[in-house]
Protein backbone atom coordinates (compact mmCIF):
# COMPACT_ATOMS: atom_id res chain seq x y z
CA UNK A 1 0.00 0.00 0.00
CA UNK A 2 1.28 3.44 -0.87
CA UNK A 3 2.18 5.40 2.25
CA UNK A 4 -0.61 7.85 3.04
CA UNK A 5 -0.33 10.25 5.98
CA UNK A 6 -2.71 9.41 8.79
CA UNK A 7 -5.57 11.83 9.09
CA UNK A 8 -5.55 12.55 5.33
CA UNK A 9 -9.03 13.34 4.06
CA UNK A 10 -10.69 10.33 2.51
CA UNK A 11 -11.34 12.04 -0.83
CA UNK A 12 -7.65 12.71 -1.43
CA UNK A 13 -6.56 9.25 -0.31
CA UNK A 14 -9.15 7.52 -2.46
CA UNK A 15 -8.20 9.64 -5.45
CA UNK A 16 -4.65 8.35 -5.16
CA UNK A 17 -5.95 4.81 -5.65
CA UNK A 18 -6.93 5.81 -9.17
CA UNK A 19 -3.30 6.78 -9.83
CA UNK A 20 -1.98 3.28 -9.09
CA UNK A 21 -0.49 1.56 -12.12
CA UNK A 22 -2.03 -1.66 -13.41
CA UNK A 23 0.38 -4.58 -13.68
CA UNK A 24 0.65 -8.34 -13.22
CA UNK A 25 -0.25 -8.15 -9.52
CA UNK A 26 -3.89 -7.87 -10.43
CA UNK A 27 -5.60 -11.06 -11.59
CA UNK A 28 -7.92 -11.13 -14.55
CA UNK A 29 -7.20 -7.65 -15.88
CA UNK A 30 -6.46 -7.16 -19.58
CA UNK A 31 -2.77 -7.77 -20.35
CA UNK A 32 -2.71 -4.73 -22.61
CA UNK A 33 -3.70 -2.51 -19.67
CA UNK A 34 -0.29 -2.83 -18.03
CA UNK A 35 1.11 0.62 -17.34
CA UNK A 36 -2.24 2.38 -17.35
CA UNK A 37 -3.45 3.89 -14.14
CA UNK A 38 -6.56 2.40 -12.57
CA UNK A 39 -8.36 5.63 -13.37
CA UNK A 40 -7.30 5.52 -17.01
CA UNK A 41 -8.45 1.92 -17.34
CA UNK A 42 -11.81 2.72 -15.74
CA UNK A 43 -12.29 5.64 -18.11
CA UNK A 44 -12.02 3.24 -21.07
CA UNK A 45 -15.22 1.53 -19.91
CA UNK A 46 -14.16 -1.81 -21.35
CA UNK A 47 -16.49 -4.76 -21.65
CA UNK A 48 -15.86 -7.47 -19.10
CA UNK A 49 -16.42 -10.03 -21.88
CA UNK A 50 -14.79 -8.54 -24.96
CA UNK A 51 -12.42 -5.96 -23.48
CA UNK A 52 -9.46 -8.26 -22.94
CA UNK A 53 -10.16 -9.49 -19.41
CA UNK A 54 -8.77 -12.97 -18.79
CA UNK A 55 -10.43 -15.72 -16.82
CA UNK A 56 -10.82 -16.28 -13.99
CA UNK A 57 -12.03 -12.80 -13.13
CA UNK A 58 -14.22 -11.75 -10.21
CA UNK A 59 -16.71 -8.96 -10.89
CA UNK A 60 -19.10 -6.97 -8.76
CA UNK A 61 -22.46 -5.77 -10.03
CA UNK A 62 -22.66 -1.97 -9.99
CA UNK A 63 -26.44 -1.97 -9.69
CA UNK A 64 -26.56 -4.56 -6.93
CA UNK A 65 -23.89 -2.85 -4.85
CA UNK A 66 -25.92 0.35 -4.95
CA UNK A 67 -29.12 -1.51 -4.11
CA UNK A 68 -27.58 -3.19 -1.06
CA UNK A 69 -26.06 0.04 0.25
CA UNK A 70 -29.38 1.85 -0.08
CA UNK A 71 -31.42 -0.97 1.45
CA UNK A 72 -29.35 -1.19 4.63
CA UNK A 73 -29.26 2.58 4.98
CA UNK A 74 -33.05 2.59 4.85
CA UNK A 75 -33.35 -0.37 7.20
CA UNK A 76 -31.11 1.16 9.89
CA UNK A 77 -32.88 4.50 9.72
CA UNK A 78 -36.32 2.89 9.88
CA UNK A 79 -35.39 1.04 13.06
CA UNK A 80 -33.56 3.87 14.80
CA UNK A 81 -30.17 2.14 14.58
CA UNK A 82 -26.75 3.59 13.95
CA UNK A 83 -24.63 1.47 11.65
CA UNK A 84 -20.93 0.55 11.72
CA UNK A 85 -20.63 -2.18 9.07
CA UNK A 86 -17.83 -4.67 9.57
CA UNK A 87 -15.04 -3.65 7.25
CA UNK A 88 -13.17 -6.96 7.48
CA UNK A 89 -15.68 -8.27 4.94
CA UNK A 90 -14.28 -6.25 2.05
CA UNK A 91 -11.20 -4.38 3.35
CA UNK A 92 -11.97 -1.96 0.54
CA UNK A 93 -11.66 1.73 1.47
CA UNK A 94 -13.78 2.73 -1.54
CA UNK A 95 -16.61 0.62 -0.13
CA UNK A 96 -15.97 1.99 3.38
CA UNK A 97 -16.55 5.48 2.02
CA UNK A 98 -19.66 4.46 0.13
CA UNK A 99 -21.02 2.89 3.31
CA UNK A 100 -20.38 6.11 5.21
CA UNK A 101 -21.94 8.11 2.38
CA UNK A 102 -25.00 5.88 2.87
CA UNK A 103 -25.35 6.82 6.52
CA UNK A 104 -22.88 4.60 8.37
CA UNK A 105 -21.69 5.99 11.73
CA UNK A 106 -18.25 4.49 11.14
CA UNK A 107 -16.56 1.19 10.31
CA UNK A 108 -16.16 -1.91 12.48
CA UNK A 109 -12.83 -3.74 12.26
CA UNK A 110 -11.17 -6.69 13.96
CA UNK A 111 -7.37 -6.31 14.10
CA UNK A 112 -4.83 -3.45 14.17
CA UNK A 113 -3.78 -3.79 10.52
CA UNK A 114 -7.35 -3.17 9.46
CA UNK A 115 -7.53 -0.04 11.62
CA UNK A 116 -4.35 1.27 9.99
CA UNK A 117 -5.90 0.80 6.55
CA UNK A 118 -9.05 2.61 7.63
CA UNK A 119 -7.09 5.50 9.09
CA UNK A 120 -4.92 5.74 5.98
CA UNK A 121 -8.11 6.47 4.07
CA UNK A 122 -9.54 8.99 6.50
CA UNK A 123 -12.03 6.91 8.48
CA UNK A 124 -12.80 8.91 11.61
CA UNK A 125 -14.88 6.44 13.61
CA UNK A 126 -13.72 2.90 14.25
CA UNK A 127 -15.32 0.19 16.39
CA UNK A 128 -12.83 -2.62 17.04
CA UNK A 129 -14.78 -5.82 17.75
CA UNK A 130 -11.94 -7.37 19.69
CA UNK A 131 -9.97 -6.85 22.87
CA UNK A 132 -6.78 -5.03 21.89
CA UNK A 133 -3.75 -6.04 23.99
CA UNK A 134 -0.86 -5.66 21.54
CA UNK A 135 1.45 -2.98 23.02
CA UNK A 136 2.70 -1.65 19.68
CA UNK A 137 -0.85 -1.32 18.36
CA UNK A 138 -2.04 0.37 21.53
CA UNK A 139 0.81 2.89 21.39
CA UNK A 140 -0.09 3.65 17.78
CA UNK A 141 -3.78 4.10 18.69
CA UNK A 142 -2.78 6.40 21.54
CA UNK A 143 -0.76 8.52 19.12
CA UNK A 144 -3.69 8.68 16.70
CA UNK A 145 -6.03 9.81 19.47
CA UNK A 146 -3.56 12.45 20.62
CA UNK A 147 -2.96 13.78 17.11
CA UNK A 148 -6.57 13.89 15.91
CA UNK A 149 -9.26 15.13 18.31
CA UNK A 150 -11.97 14.08 15.82
CA UNK A 151 -10.88 10.42 15.76
CA UNK A 152 -13.29 8.17 17.68
CA UNK A 153 -12.08 4.69 18.59
CA UNK A 154 -13.99 2.10 20.64
CA UNK A 155 -12.88 -1.46 21.38
CA UNK A 156 -13.89 -4.47 23.44
CA UNK A 157 -12.59 -5.49 26.84
CA UNK A 158 -13.41 -8.98 28.07
CA UNK A 159 -10.99 -9.64 30.95
CA UNK A 160 -9.31 -7.99 33.91
CA UNK A 161 -5.99 -9.19 32.51
CA UNK A 162 -6.77 -7.45 29.25
CA UNK A 163 -7.48 -4.20 31.09
CA UNK A 164 -4.12 -4.49 32.86
CA UNK A 165 -2.24 -5.04 29.60
CA UNK A 166 -4.05 -2.17 27.90
CA UNK A 167 -3.34 0.20 30.76
CA UNK A 168 0.35 -0.74 30.84
CA UNK A 169 0.81 -0.06 27.13
CA UNK A 170 -1.21 3.15 27.15
CA UNK A 171 0.58 4.46 30.22
CA UNK A 172 3.89 3.79 28.49
CA UNK A 173 2.64 5.77 25.50
CA UNK A 174 2.84 8.85 27.71
CA UNK A 175 0.91 12.02 28.25
CA UNK A 176 -1.24 13.67 25.63
CA UNK A 177 -3.38 10.71 24.67
CA UNK A 178 -7.08 10.74 25.42
CA UNK A 179 -8.44 7.80 27.38
CA UNK A 180 -9.27 4.88 25.14
CA UNK A 181 -13.00 4.13 24.96
CA UNK A 182 -13.97 0.54 25.73
CA UNK A 183 -17.13 -1.53 25.89
CA UNK A 184 -17.43 -4.69 27.99
CA UNK A 185 -18.07 -7.64 25.70
CA UNK A 186 -20.77 -9.99 26.96
CA UNK A 187 -20.10 -13.51 25.71
CA UNK A 188 -22.87 -15.37 23.96
CA UNK A 189 -22.67 -18.36 26.29
CA UNK A 190 -20.50 -21.35 27.09
CA UNK A 191 -18.85 -22.66 23.98
CA UNK A 192 -19.18 -19.30 22.23
CA UNK A 193 -16.20 -17.33 21.01
CA UNK A 194 -14.92 -14.37 23.04
CA UNK A 195 -16.59 -12.29 25.73
CA UNK A 196 -17.22 -12.32 29.46
CA UNK A 197 -19.38 -15.26 30.43
CA UNK A 198 -21.36 -13.92 33.41
CA UNK A 199 -22.78 -10.59 34.52
CA UNK A 200 -20.74 -10.76 37.74
CA UNK A 201 -17.56 -11.11 35.70
CA UNK A 202 -18.68 -8.23 33.51
CA UNK A 203 -18.94 -6.07 36.62
CA UNK A 204 -15.42 -7.08 37.65
CA UNK A 205 -14.06 -6.07 34.25
CA UNK A 206 -15.94 -2.77 34.46
CA UNK A 207 -14.45 -2.14 37.91
CA UNK A 208 -10.99 -2.78 36.51
CA UNK A 209 -11.62 -0.23 33.76
CA UNK A 210 -12.80 2.35 36.30
CA UNK A 211 -9.59 1.87 38.29
CA UNK A 212 -7.26 3.05 35.50
CA UNK A 213 -7.13 6.54 33.94
CA UNK A 214 -6.09 5.27 30.51
CA UNK A 215 -9.49 3.71 29.73
CA UNK A 216 -13.05 5.01 29.71
CA UNK A 217 -16.06 2.68 29.88
CA UNK A 218 -18.62 3.78 27.30
CA UNK A 219 -20.97 0.82 26.98
CA UNK A 220 -21.53 -2.87 26.35
CA UNK A 221 -21.43 -5.01 23.24
CA UNK A 222 -21.28 -8.53 21.87
CA UNK A 223 -21.99 -10.76 18.91
CA UNK A 224 -25.25 -12.67 18.83
CA UNK A 225 -24.08 -14.85 15.94
CA UNK A 226 -22.12 -16.96 18.43
CA UNK A 227 -25.15 -17.89 20.56
CA UNK A 228 -24.99 -21.70 20.82
CA UNK A 229 -27.71 -23.42 18.77
CA UNK A 230 -28.90 -20.00 17.67
CA UNK A 231 -32.58 -19.59 16.93
CA UNK A 232 -34.84 -16.53 17.30
CA UNK A 233 -35.72 -17.30 20.91
CA UNK A 234 -32.13 -17.91 22.06
CA UNK A 235 -30.75 -14.91 20.18
CA UNK A 236 -33.37 -12.56 21.60
CA UNK A 237 -32.77 -13.92 25.10
CA UNK A 238 -29.06 -13.13 24.82
CA UNK A 239 -29.77 -9.66 23.39
CA UNK A 240 -32.04 -8.95 26.35
CA UNK A 241 -29.17 -9.91 28.67
CA UNK A 242 -27.02 -7.36 26.84
CA UNK A 243 -29.67 -4.65 27.22
CA UNK A 244 -30.12 -5.51 30.91
CA UNK A 245 -26.36 -5.31 31.43
CA UNK A 246 -26.30 -1.80 30.00
CA UNK A 247 -29.16 -0.78 32.27
CA UNK A 248 -27.52 -2.35 35.34
CA UNK A 249 -24.21 -0.62 34.60
CA UNK A 250 -26.02 2.69 34.23
CA UNK A 251 -27.95 2.23 37.48
CA UNK A 252 -24.69 1.46 39.26
CA UNK A 253 -23.17 4.71 38.01
CA UNK A 254 -20.62 3.11 35.73
CA UNK A 255 -21.30 5.67 32.98
CA UNK A 256 -20.98 8.69 35.24
CA UNK A 257 -17.82 10.09 33.60
CA UNK A 258 -18.54 13.79 33.06
CA UNK A 259 -17.00 13.68 29.58
CA UNK A 260 -19.27 10.89 28.36
CA UNK A 261 -21.99 12.03 25.97
CA UNK A 262 -23.65 8.72 25.07
CA UNK A 263 -23.81 5.06 26.05
CA UNK A 264 -22.89 2.52 23.40
CA UNK A 265 -24.93 -0.68 23.07
CA UNK A 266 -23.75 -2.71 20.10
CA UNK A 267 -24.46 -6.06 18.42
CA UNK A 268 -25.51 -7.32 15.03
CA UNK A 269 -23.88 -9.57 12.49
CA UNK A 270 -25.42 -10.31 9.11
CA UNK A 271 -27.72 -13.15 10.19
CA UNK A 272 -29.74 -11.72 13.10
CA UNK A 273 -29.97 -7.97 12.68
CA UNK A 274 -33.77 -8.21 12.73
CA UNK A 275 -33.57 -9.57 16.28
CA UNK A 276 -31.20 -6.74 17.22
CA UNK A 277 -33.66 -4.19 15.85
CA UNK A 278 -36.54 -5.78 17.76
CA UNK A 279 -34.75 -6.02 21.12
CA UNK A 280 -32.94 -2.68 20.97
CA UNK A 281 -36.35 -1.02 20.85
CA UNK A 282 -36.68 -2.31 24.43
CA UNK A 283 -33.65 -0.40 25.74
CA UNK A 284 -35.00 1.67 28.63
CA UNK A 285 -34.30 5.35 29.13
CA UNK A 286 -30.79 5.64 30.54
CA UNK A 287 -28.90 8.54 32.06
CA UNK A 288 -27.47 9.45 28.65
CA UNK A 289 -28.56 9.01 25.04
CA UNK A 290 -27.89 5.51 23.69
CA UNK A 291 -25.93 4.81 20.53
CA UNK A 292 -27.60 1.64 19.21
CA UNK A 293 -24.85 0.36 16.97
CA UNK A 294 -25.46 -2.37 14.39
CA UNK A 295 -22.38 -3.98 12.82
CA UNK A 296 -23.53 -6.18 9.91
CA UNK A 297 -20.92 -6.30 7.13
CA UNK A 298 -21.69 -9.03 4.59
CA UNK A 299 -24.66 -7.11 3.20
CA UNK A 300 -22.51 -4.94 0.94
CA UNK A 301 -22.01 -7.75 -1.58
CA UNK A 302 -24.35 -10.36 -0.06
CA UNK A 303 -23.83 -13.82 -1.64
CA UNK A 304 -25.33 -16.84 -3.35
CA UNK A 305 -24.86 -19.23 -0.45
CA UNK A 306 -24.63 -18.84 3.30
CA UNK A 307 -25.96 -15.30 3.62
CA UNK A 308 -28.67 -15.82 1.03
CA UNK A 309 -29.94 -18.56 3.34
CA UNK A 310 -29.61 -16.77 6.70
CA UNK A 311 -30.31 -13.13 5.88
CA UNK A 312 -33.03 -11.68 8.13
CA UNK A 313 -34.77 -10.36 5.03
CA UNK A 314 -35.99 -13.93 4.51
CA UNK A 315 -37.91 -13.54 7.77
CA UNK A 316 -39.08 -9.98 7.07
CA UNK A 317 -39.58 -9.86 3.28
CA UNK A 318 -41.68 -6.72 3.60
CA UNK A 319 -38.45 -4.87 4.49
CA UNK A 320 -36.86 -5.65 1.11
CA UNK A 321 -34.20 -8.08 -0.10
CA UNK A 322 -30.46 -7.96 -0.54
CA UNK A 323 -29.05 -8.98 -3.91
CA UNK A 324 -25.88 -11.05 -4.48
CA UNK A 325 -23.37 -8.77 -6.18
CA UNK A 326 -20.48 -11.18 -6.87
CA UNK A 327 -20.00 -13.29 -9.97
CA UNK A 328 -16.81 -15.23 -10.70
CA UNK A 329 -16.33 -15.68 -14.43
CA UNK A 330 -14.35 -18.78 -15.39
CA UNK A 331 -13.70 -20.65 -18.61
CA UNK A 332 -14.19 -24.29 -19.54
CA UNK A 333 -10.70 -25.66 -20.20
CA UNK A 334 -11.38 -29.40 -20.26
CA UNK A 335 -14.33 -31.61 -21.17
CA UNK A 336 -12.98 -35.14 -20.63
CA UNK A 337 -16.40 -36.83 -20.68
CA UNK A 338 -20.09 -36.00 -21.14
CA UNK A 339 -20.49 -36.13 -17.36
CA UNK A 340 -17.50 -34.02 -16.39
CA UNK A 341 -15.91 -30.67 -17.15
CA UNK A 342 -13.29 -28.40 -15.60
CA UNK A 343 -13.06 -24.62 -15.43
CA UNK A 344 -9.96 -22.60 -14.64
CA UNK A 345 -10.90 -21.22 -11.22
CA UNK A 346 -10.29 -22.93 -7.92
CA UNK A 347 -9.39 -22.33 -4.30
CA UNK A 348 -7.13 -19.42 -5.20
CA UNK A 349 -10.08 -17.59 -6.69
CA UNK A 350 -13.34 -18.67 -5.01
CA UNK A 351 -14.60 -18.86 -1.46
CA UNK A 352 -15.04 -22.48 -0.37
CA UNK A 353 -15.01 -22.43 3.44
CA UNK A 354 -18.81 -22.48 3.81
CA UNK A 355 -20.23 -23.66 0.47
CA UNK A 356 -18.92 -24.51 -2.97
CA UNK A 357 -19.61 -22.09 -5.83
CA UNK A 358 -22.87 -22.40 -7.76
CA UNK A 359 -23.09 -22.50 -11.56
CA UNK A 360 -25.34 -19.65 -12.65
CA UNK A 361 -24.90 -18.77 -16.30
CA UNK A 362 -23.07 -20.04 -19.40
CA UNK A 363 -21.83 -17.55 -21.98
CA UNK A 364 -20.76 -18.64 -25.44
CA UNK A 365 -19.33 -16.30 -28.03
CA UNK A 366 -20.83 -16.87 -31.49
CA UNK A 367 -19.00 -16.22 -34.73
CA UNK A 368 -21.90 -14.34 -36.29
CA UNK A 369 -24.71 -13.93 -33.78
CA UNK A 370 -22.56 -12.61 -30.95
CA UNK A 371 -22.62 -13.89 -27.40
CA UNK A 372 -25.42 -16.11 -26.13
CA UNK A 373 -26.07 -16.45 -22.40
CA UNK A 374 -28.22 -19.13 -20.83
CA UNK A 375 -28.80 -20.47 -17.31
CA UNK A 376 -26.22 -22.94 -15.99
CA UNK A 377 -28.79 -25.75 -15.94
CA UNK A 378 -27.38 -29.24 -15.46
CA UNK A 379 -24.05 -28.03 -14.04
CA UNK A 380 -22.93 -28.66 -10.46
CA UNK A 381 -19.63 -27.74 -8.82
CA UNK A 382 -18.52 -30.84 -6.92
CA UNK A 383 -15.06 -29.81 -5.77
CA UNK A 384 -12.20 -27.33 -6.04
CA UNK A 385 -8.52 -27.83 -6.69
CA UNK A 386 -6.08 -24.95 -6.44
CA UNK A 387 -6.83 -23.71 -9.98
CA UNK A 388 -9.70 -25.88 -11.19
CA UNK A 389 -13.33 -26.33 -10.32
CA UNK A 390 -14.69 -29.83 -10.87
CA UNK A 391 -18.03 -29.85 -12.64
CA UNK A 392 -20.60 -32.60 -12.86
CA UNK A 393 -22.73 -32.16 -15.97
CA UNK A 394 -25.84 -33.60 -17.52
CA UNK A 395 -26.61 -33.55 -21.27
CA UNK A 396 -28.73 -30.46 -20.66
CA UNK A 397 -25.57 -28.54 -19.71
CA UNK A 398 -24.32 -28.41 -23.34
CA UNK A 399 -20.85 -27.20 -22.30
CA UNK A 400 -17.97 -26.75 -24.69
CA UNK A 401 -14.31 -25.96 -24.11
CA UNK A 402 -14.00 -22.20 -24.32
CA UNK A 403 -17.41 -21.38 -22.81
CA UNK A 404 -17.46 -18.85 -19.99
CA UNK A 405 -19.20 -20.01 -16.82
CA UNK A 406 -20.45 -17.50 -14.27
CA UNK A 407 -20.29 -18.79 -10.69
CA UNK A 408 -22.14 -17.51 -7.65
CA UNK A 409 -20.09 -17.52 -4.43
CA UNK A 410 -20.80 -18.10 -0.77
CA UNK A 411 -19.25 -16.05 2.07
CA UNK A 412 -18.14 -12.54 1.03
CA UNK A 413 -15.40 -12.44 3.68
CA UNK A 414 -13.40 -15.15 1.90
CA UNK A 415 -14.22 -13.92 -1.58
CA UNK A 416 -12.92 -10.35 -1.35
CA UNK A 417 -9.62 -11.48 0.16
CA UNK A 418 -8.55 -13.38 -2.95
CA UNK A 419 -8.71 -10.36 -5.26
CA UNK A 420 -6.70 -7.12 -4.98
CA UNK A 421 -8.48 -5.18 -7.74
CA UNK A 422 -12.07 -6.07 -8.59
CA UNK A 423 -13.92 -4.76 -11.65
CA UNK A 424 -17.36 -3.29 -11.03
CA UNK A 425 -19.54 -4.00 -14.06
CA UNK A 426 -22.91 -2.69 -15.12
CA UNK A 427 -25.59 -5.12 -16.26
CA UNK A 428 -24.40 -5.05 -19.88
CA UNK A 429 -20.83 -5.91 -18.84
CA UNK A 430 -19.39 -2.38 -19.02
CA UNK A 431 -16.70 -2.00 -16.35
CA UNK A 432 -17.09 1.39 -14.68
CA UNK A 433 -14.88 1.14 -11.59
CA UNK A 434 -12.25 -0.99 -9.85
CA UNK A 435 -12.37 -1.79 -6.14
CA UNK A 436 -8.99 -2.05 -4.39
CA UNK A 437 -8.72 -4.35 -1.38
CA UNK A 438 -6.10 -4.35 1.41
CA UNK A 439 -5.91 -7.70 3.17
Amino acid sequence: MREIPMGTDSTGALARLAAERVDARFKGLPPDSDGLTVGELAAQRRSLFTGGFTTPVLALSAERLTHNLELMETYAARHGLSFAPHGKTSMAPQLFQRQIDHGAWGITLAVPHQVRVARAFGIQRVFLANELVDPAALRWIAAELAADPDFRFVCYVDSVRGVELMDAALTEAGAGARPLDVVVELGAGEGARTGVRTEAQCAAVADAVAAVPSLRLVGVAGYEGEVPQADPERVRAWLRRLVALAADFDKAGRFADASLEEIVVSAGGSAWFDAVADVFVEIPELSLPVLKLLRSGAYVSHDDGRYREVTPFNRVPEEGALEPAFRLWTQVVSRPSPEQAFVNAGKRDAAYDLDLPVAQVVRREGATEGAVERPGTGISVTGLSDQHAWLSTTPEADLEVGDWLGLGLSHPCTSFDKWQLIPVAEADGTVVEYIRTFF
